[in-house]
Formats: structure tokens, sequence, C-alpha cells
């Protein structure tokens, strides 16, 4: 068996405990890479975290940006968090249980298989080009927010018109993501286990409330009224559209897969500020 750690970039808790994970995992004869970033940081040999498609396992150690990061590199392999955050939607296990969950999951690795739960992502496409796969949000706007900006929109769900006018723009949101930027644009809480997609207008003119569609649907925003807009993906992925445009936003493949024990989503809700 092979493990991967990423832990959190310029965190030396994060990387006092990966190095510790790491001398413990080979002292169990597994196989153990590090990311880049915490490779440097424990003077070894490290690889980009995109070869973590390559383990069984990823270990993420520290907050929700750093099991992204992870889970982006990852792919379809699981990925347990190892919380060092505030909140911890992702990473259920804390600190001081870190080790033995790690080799918890070797053991039914070893067994026969983990126990692992699975996220969707989404991706839009757009005249040809697809972003990369997102674990909470895609988000579609104009090129500036606010007094005159936005972008003119029409948004429909499985082809049917739900919403058109003038907004900052629209977030298509997971629930992994609905407790993230879909919270702060005030869309609705989402609990991990319902499967749906929030589609939620961001400081439209009269535009219709936040909606939660299935998990297959597709949702469809048409652009107008602009010269440009934007296509964000989990804050990162980021891609200029010429307007007129329509944007095709619906679930990708891999989802993310999570090994370990569940968070608390209740628990980590009352740490939200």
């Amino acid at each position: 068996m092979d493990v991967g750690i990423v832990a959190q970039k310029d965190n030396g808790r994060a990387a006092y405990l990966a190095a510790d994970l790491r001398d413990r995992l080979r002292e169990a004869d597994v196989g153990v890479v590090v990311d880049e970033a915490t490779a440097g940081a424990l003077d070894v040999e490290g690889v980009p975290v995109s070869a973590m498609e390559a383990v069984d396992l990823v270990v993420s150690v520290g907050g929700d940006g750093t099991f992204l990061f992870a889970a982006r590199g990852a792919g379809g392999v699981p990925v347990l968090g190892v919380n060092l955050g505030e909140v911890g939607f992702l990473n259920a296990v804390p600190p001081a249980e870190a080790v033995d969950a790690v080799l918890a999951e070797v053991e039914a690795f070893r067994d026969g298989g983990m126990t692992v739960r699975e996220a969707p992502r989404l991706a839009a496409e757009c005249a040809g080009w697809r972003c990369e796969p997102a674990a909470n949000e895609v988000v579609v706007q104009g090129t500036r927010r606010g007094h005159g900006g936005g972008v003119g929109i029409e948004v429909r769900v499985d082809g049917s018109l739900y919403s058109g006018g003038h907004a900052d723009g629209v977030l298509v949101s997971t629930p992994t993501g609905s407790t993230a930027y879909n919270l702060s644009e005030r869309g609705p809480l989402v609990h991990p286990s319902v499967d749906g997609l929030v589609v939620n207008e961001m400081c439209a003119s009269g535009g219709m409330p936040p909606l939660v569609v299935a998990l297959d649907a597709e949702v469809t925003v048409t652009l107008t009224d602009a010269e440009e807009a934007v296509v964000i993906a989990d804050g990162r992925d980021k891609r200029t559209v010429e307007v007129p445009a329509e944007v095709t936003v619906s679930t990708a493949e891999p989802p993310v897969r999570l090994a370990g024990p569940s968070a608390d989503f209740f628990e980590a809700l009352g740490k939200l500020e």
C-alpha cells in the first residue's frame, strides 16, 4: 500500500504531524510520498500534488482548504482529513487521533478495502472548454461586481427557465460547498447526505430565491449585456468568456472520495462565526 501526505503550507504544526505520520507508516511497511511543499518543510524528496493519483490513500493535514487542495491532486483516490483548522467540515480526525486513524485505514485496506464516502464535484462548460472539477462551487459572474458591474443572466434548469435579469452572477454549489461561498451569498445550508445542488443568484435585481435542484440537474446560465464574464471553479480555476455566452454547469467525475470517520456536520456548524 502507498499513502500520500499533504500538509498545510507554512504551518509548523502540520509539518511536524506529517513527519510523525510518515515515520509511523514506514514502520508499518507502507510506502509514503509527500507533496513538494511538505517535502520542503521536512527536507525530504517530494512529488507534485497531481502525483497523488498514484497512491491508495491521501492524508490531508490542515484545514478544509488543504483538504480541497489534496483532493484536486488525488482525483478519485480516497482522502482522510486531519483537522488543524477552525471548523473542519471535511476533516473529521483530530491531531491526537491522526496516527491511529491512518493506521486503521491501512489495516482496512489490507483486509480487503476501506469504507469510503463520496461527495459530488461540479464542472462548467462553455464554447468547447471545460473547467477543472470543483468540490465546492462554480461561479459565473461579471468581470466586476457591484454598481456598474455584473451581467445580464438567464438561468435554466434542465432547459426550463427559472430566473432572469441583471445580477453580479450565479453560483452553483455542491452540498459540501453550501457552507462556503454559497453561505456568504445567503444561500441555504445543505446537509452532506442530501443529493442536490444549490443555484444561487448573486445580488440579483428582482431575481428568484436560491433553489435546490437534483444532483443530476443541468444548470445553464446565458450571459448578456456585458463584454466579458468569468467562470471560477473553487476560487482557483478562472476562465474569461466573451459575452454573449452560454455556460453549462453539471456534476463531474470523479467525485471526491472521503476515508476515515465522518465529521459531525452540526458540531462543525457551531464553529461558524
